[in-house]
């Protein structure tokens, strides 16, 4: 499996609405609203990086409300 954080920035006043809304897409596995330059936080899954690029990016992006993300790929784990 692929996974990513997505930053997000939404419409003034709505991160915890538009937060609701992605956690139940397919392919978020987590979503919370957050204080700092973006509102929202998603951790986004797929069995491949072209899955991850061509379906769950793109529904994020297309919720109302979300005016800009930046898409960060994990690149490993570190393990306690």
């Amino acid at each position: 499996m692929v996974e990513a954080f997505m930053l997000i920035q939404t419409e003034v006043g709505r991160a915890d609405v538009i937060a609701k809304q992605l956690a139940d897409l397919p392919g978020v596995l987590s979503a919370e609203y957050v204080t700092g330059p973006y509102d929202v936080v998603v951790r986004v899954g797929a069995d491949s990086l072209d899955e991850l690029q061509a379906g769950v990016v793109p529904n994020v992006q297309q919720v109302v409300g979300v005016t800009r993300t930046l898409t960060c790929p994990i690149a490993g784990r570190v393990r306690p």
